[in-house]
This record gives structure tokens, C-alpha cells and sequence, in this order.
């Protein structure tokens, strides 16, 4: 058996987009793999028959979608051809699709369409309802060259006049919108449904496919963080809103029965993070029923390090709608029909990371104990279909997580777990990591992950723990609003003694910390009050609440309902509750992690706790890695993410061995 190695990711297989044709006979996948020396991800199009046989389709490494035309033919959007290429470089809007035959045969080019698209469905064979993006900034009405040209030319500034004007992995959003078209083949014509202000979260065509569901938030000025549930008549042309909850964040929606059915929630109670419910409605929006009361998310929210693409968590299938909840620290497969009679259709522990389904057949991609992603099928027990990452078992020294779970004062649950070292040798002593997770409405588990095994692997005992503020535990366990740095830290700090306590090879004075995100900014609080920890890594973090909410792409909205209260009301409050308050308290090395294009946490936060480390005399480093976002540790190009783990890898080593 070999040690894990840090570039060991570099290796694996990562699968996404799960789709069944539409007589279920086959199931599409996209398998991802890293490409080192070209620094980037190849992603490819197989086929997973119904004798569980693996097909590539595609192996240009540049197709991550597909599109069932029919039973034997996909779609995928691909830019292939030079001269296309060569217009997509000058800034024009254009979609190219691709046509090939699962049985064999090379892509041929289908058919091409004026915007960026990011979905599409069929209406028919020759109509087609797509989402695409919106920019008025580039209309191309007649001179296409000359509309360009002027395209260009902007581009050398950016004119900001609403909120938010940026997205994290999107970059400047400025009066961009998803669009809603119903486009024409035959004719090449292009029939917009929504308006020029209004951005489309999500939409489903009926089965007699005249009716389209959609759910939008329009807005000038200022995004609104509720939405509206739309209906779209496409025989009549007509759109209208049926919202039959106002003031409501809608975030699912579907046709079921003769009703539809929506997911979503009001946030009165648990504002942002509070559990949304399912309810069915009639075509007005007039005859509304709950029909499920969980407490649960209706995700998954299972952390891991180890996921690539993008897959489905919802899907109707006949009279049921099927989705993913988190429970605890997994996440399962269930189903509801529309009368609100609910089956817990998986068992096993581990993360659903997207499923698909068709009649009696449910394939889903899954994380399994210590195993890296592969694709299953569930009946009455679950069946391994793939084994593409089957070596990292068979070759690779992994050490499992062993849970420790412990009771709060108030008789609150925390559950935890500890990674020994791997070849751990009882009464030698070791250094430890902790490592906290972001949301905070996210959970960790016991799922597969690369950097704690990698740490495992160089010598260290690894600890997390879900403290109050994470998901998977209802919604008051979750509600931390106004309370950040308070009974979360006391739960991360109890949770340390008893590791400590439990675990005494664990050597107290060489111990460090980390985390990303809401990690980051629990490392910078955990810093500022207290000196246990003698090195610590903060990633993407955020210090300072005030400067957070005027630059964060959800920072107005997101400090308002987190911290309760803005810089004019409860300016104190945002600075009391701001890790940098506390930065001349701080004496532990920190090594901070920032993304240049990181617009969820800007590299400000950064920025400012760093300086003021150095400002107050502590040994500190900041790393900015350019051309990343919040998502570098995930997803990230492979050698961002290889220099991301080698400094903090590094980093500790200095300090704590």
C-alpha cells in the first residue's frame, strides 16, 4: 500500500449529469479527469447500458452536457469548428450543438443559436425552450462587426448601477439576466418570453408540453432575495405570475398530477437558512396545499473535496417528485406524490451527490464510506455499477474517521469525528489539525475527503465536528443569526478538549486549526480569542462584517439576515461580531489563502486581517491566487489547487513539527 500524495486528485475520476434516455434503457454521465500539464479538466460524455457496460461517446474533453433527442441520439453544446471558435473569442453570443449516435458514428453539427445558452429543452423537434444570458450591453441587430467592436471597447470598464453587480464564478453581472426564449429551428427565430429585468432561477415544460413553470426574481436597482412562481401558456403566448405565496422564496418548481408543485420557504422564522417546504398548486395559484412539514433540507449538503460538474437533486417521475434531503451527517434519496405521502427510498450512510429516474430504474452517483464517487443503482438494496476510482481503495493507505459525538450543557448533540495518522503508532506523540467546515449551513460526514486523508497521510491526527450553525440537524440547530462566534465557538472549543481528552497521543501544544469560508471566518475568530492553537490557515475567510456587506456578491442581504442588523443600524454589532475587532489579541501564525476573483468573500477580508497581523507584530502570509474564486480548494485548476494544499501543508509543518 503507497501513502496518499497531495497531487494524488490529480488522478481521480469525477462524474456528474446523470441522465436516462427517455425509455430508460440508457443512462448519459459526464466523467471528468484532471489534465495537469494543460492545468485543466477534460470532461467527457460515456454511456452506462443496461448491461451496466461503460461506452465513451465523447473525446474531445470538452463536453460536460447532454441532451436526450431520443432514444439513441444525445445533444451536447461543444465549440468544435475553428471558425466558431474563432467568433466566440471576439465576444459574440453563440451556442453550437452537436448531434451522435450512441451506437456509434462521429458528431455532426446540429444546429446553432444566437446567445449564450446555458439549458435547453425540446418542445418538439423543432421548437425548442432555452435559457439563456441576457446582456444589453451587446446587441447584435444588424452590423454584427460593428456591434463588437463596441462590445470591446466597453470592456475596458465596468459601469456598476445595481446590487448585486457581481456573482462568485460569474464575475461582473451588471443588468445581465438567464433569459427565457422559445427558439425555432426551422425559421432560426428567437421568441423571448421574459423581460429584459427579470433573471430566471429555474423552469419545467409540462408533459403536453404547451406550459412552461418558471420561477424569476425581476428587479432594478436592488435584487430582492425573494422570487415569483410564473405560469407560460406557449399556445397563447402568455405569461403570468400565479404566486400563491407572496413575500416567498421559491426554489423548486414542477408539474405533477394536474397540479404544480413547488418548493420553498417564507425565512419568518429561521430567516435565509430556514428548511423549505413542499406544496402543490393549481394553474391560478388559487388552491394551495403543504404538503410536507420536514425539517430537513430538501439537499445536499454533505462537504467533500472530491466532486466535479453539476448534477440533478430533484426530479418527477410519473406521480412522484423524487429529492435529496439531508439528515444528520447523509444525505438520502425520497419520494413524495402529490397528497404529501413521503418514502425514504435510500438507506446507506454516505452523500447522494445527483441521481436520475425512470419507472422502476433510480441510478445515482454516490460517496460510500472511503470510496471517491461512483455511480449505483437502487432497488431494494444498492448496486455498485462502476469502479472508476476503485485503485484509490485497493493501493492507497486511507485512515477512516472514527466518530465522537458529545452532549452541550443545554443537552444539544454535537457529533464529530477524529482521522488517526495513517500507520498511527499508540504512545508516539503527534500534532493535530482541526479543521472546520463553511456555510455554516453545510455538514460534514464521513464521506471521502482528499485534504483531511492527505494530512492523515503526513502525520497528523485530523478533527471536525458539526457545531450548532450547521445543516442536517433542523432548523433551530441551524439558527445561528446574531450569534456568530458564540455557541458555535464554544461547541468547537468543547469538542477540542474532549478530542484531547480522548485522543492523548494527540500532542496539545502542536495543534493547529483551518477552514474555508465560514471556516475562515471561525479561524479568525478562534485566533483572536484564544492562543491553543499554534498555527492556523485561513481560507476565503471574512473579517469584517461591515466591509462584507457593501462587497460580497451576497453580502446586503446575507449580513443583514447572518449578523441581524446593517451599518446604520447596528454598526456596533457588525463590528463587535467582526474577527478583525480582535486582531491585536492575536498571537498565533496564520497563513491566509485568497482567491483574486473571489466575489462570495472578497480578497478585502483578506486583505485586512492579514495587514493587521503584521501591523501587531505575528508572523502571517498571504497567498492570492489569481484567476480563482471561492471555489479553489473544489474546483479550482489542478495546480492552484496542488500550491493551495502544499502551503498549508507546509505551514504547518513549520509550526507545529
Amino acid at each position: 500500500m503507497e501513502n496518499l500524495k497531495l497531487d494524488d486528485f490529480t488522478r481521480y475520476k469525477f462524474i456528474s449529469g446523470l441522465t436516462f434516455s427517455p425509455d430508460g434503457k440508457n443512462c448519459g454521465l459526464v466523467i471528468h479527469e484532471i489534465d495537469l500539464e494543460e492545468n485543466k479538466y477534460l470532461s467527457n460524455i460515456y454511456i452506462l447500458d443496461e448491461s451496466h457496460s461503460l461506452k465513451m461517446l465523447t473525446s474531445l474533453g470538452e463536453e460536460n452536457t447532454i441532451i436526450w433527442h431520443n432514444n439513441s441520439k444525445v445533444l451536447f453544446p461543444a465549440i468544435r469548428d475553428k471558425k466558431d471558435k474563432d467568433r466566440k473569442e471576439k465576444g459574440e453570443p453563440l451556442t453550437v450543438y452537436y448531434e451522435i449516435d450512441i451506437h456509434g458514428g462521429e458528431a455532426k453539427k446540429s444546429m446553432e443559436i444566437p446567445l449564450n445558452v446555458s439549458s435547453l429543452k425540446f418542445i418538439d423537434d423543432t421548437t425548442y425552450i432555452l435559457c439563456a444570458e441576457y446582456n444589453p450591453y451587446l446587441k447584435i441587430n444588424g452590423d454584427k462587426e460593428k456591434a463588437l467592436k463596441e462590445y470591446k471597447e466597453l470592456k475596458d470598464f465596468e459601469i456598476l448601477d445595481e446590487i448585486p453587480f457581481w456573482s462568485n464564478g460569474q464575475g461582473y453581472t451588471n443588468k445581465k439576466r438567464n433569459k427565457l426564449y422559445i427558439y425555432k429551428a426551422d425559421t432560426k427565430t428567437l421568441l423571448p418570453i421574459t423581460d429584459d429585468f427579470t433573471n430566471v432561477e429555474s423552469y419545467e415544460l409540462n408533459l403536453d408540453k404547451n406550459k412552461i413553470v418558471l420561477i424569476t426574481s425581476s428587479f432594478i436597482d436592488k435584487m430582492s432575495i425573494k422570487t415569483k412562481l410564473n405560469l407560460y401558456d406557449i399556445n397563447k403566448d402568455r405569461l403570468e405570475s400565479i404566486s400563491p405565496l407572496e413575500d416567498f422564496n421559491y426554489q423548486y418548481c414542477n408539474f405533477i398530477d394536474d397540479k404544480i408543485l413547488f418548493i420553498g420557504s417564507q425565512g419568518k422564522t429561521y430567516g435565509l437558512n430556514e428548511n423549505p417546504h413542499i406544496y402543490t398548486t393549481d394553474y391560478t395559484g388559487n388552491k394551495t396545499m403543504k404538503i410536507s412539514d420536514l425539517d430537513l433540507s430538501l439537499w445536499n449538503s454533505i462537504g467533500s473535496d472530491c466532486r466535479y460538474g453539476n448534477s440533478t437533486g430533484s426530479k418527477i417521475d410519473k406521480d412522484y417528485l423524487y429529492f435529496t434531503s439531508t439528515e444528520g451527517t447523509c444525505s438520502y434519496i425520497n419520494r413524495i406524490d402529490s397528497y404529501g405521502n413521503i418514502e425514504k427510498l435510500s438507506s446507506n450512510k454516505g452523500s447522494i451527490d445527483g441521481f436520475d429516474v425512470k419507472g422502476d430504474k433510480i441510478y445515482f452517483i454516490g460517496l460510500r464510506g472511503l470510496k471517491l464517487q461512483e455511480v449505483y443503482s437502487l432497488k431494494e438494496e444498492e448496486l455498485q455499477l462502476t469502479y472508476l476510482n476503485s485503485w484509490v481503495n485497493e493501493k492507497i493507505k486511507l485512515s477512516p474517521p472514527e466518530k465522537l459525538n458529545f452532549i452541550t450543557d443545554n443537552s444539544i448533540e454535537i457529533q464529530g469525528w477524529v482521522i488517526k495518522p495513517v500507520d498511527y503508532e499508540a504512545g508516539k506523540k503527534y500534532p493535530g489539525i482541526l479543521n472546520i467546515h463553511g456555510g455554516p449551513k453545510t455538514v460534514y460526514g464521513s464521506v471521502f475527503y482528499h485534504e483531511m486523508q492527505v494530512w492523515a497521510n503526513e502525520g497528523y491526527f485530523v478533527f471536525f465536528t458539526n457545531p450548532r450553525g450547521s445543516d442536517g440537524y433542523g432548523d433551530a440547530f441551524a439558527d445561528i443569526r446574531g450569534k456568530y462566534g458564540t455557541i458555535d465557538y464554544e461547541d468547537i472549543m468543547d469538542f477540542t478538549d474532549l478530542v484531547l481528552i480522548n485522543y492523548p497521543d494527540i500532542d496539545k501544544d502542536r495543534i493547529g486549526v483551518t477552514g474555508g469560508s465560514y471556516g475562515g471566518f471561525m479561524t479568525n475568530w478562534i485566533i483572536g480569542h484564544t492562543s491553543r492553537f499554534k498555527a492556523a490557515a485561513s481560507q476565503r475567510c471574512i473579517s469584517n462584517w461591515l466591509s462584507f456587506f457593501g462587497t460580497s456578491d451576497i453580502g446586503y442581504f446575507f449580513a443583514q439576515d447572518q449578523v441581524s442588523g446593517t451599518p446604520w443600524t447596528t454598526p456596533e454589532k457588525l463590528w463587535n461580531d467582526s474577527p478583525l475587532k480582535y486582531a491585536d489579541k492575536v498571537t498565533t501564525p496564520t497563513l491566509f489563502i485568497h482567491s483574486a476573483e473571489d466575489f462570495r468573500c472578497w480578497i478585502p477580508e483578506g486583505l485586512q486581517m492579514f495587514t493587521a497581523l503584521k501591523y501587531h507584530g505575528v508572523d502571517s502570509r498571504l497567498v492570492v491566487f489569481k484567476g480563482e474564486n471561492h471555489e479553489l480548494s473544489r474546483s479550482g485548476k489542478p495546480k492552484s489547487r496542488i500550491r493551495r494544499l502544499k502551503e498549508i501543508i507546509e505551514w504547518f509543518e513549520k509550526y507545529l513539527k
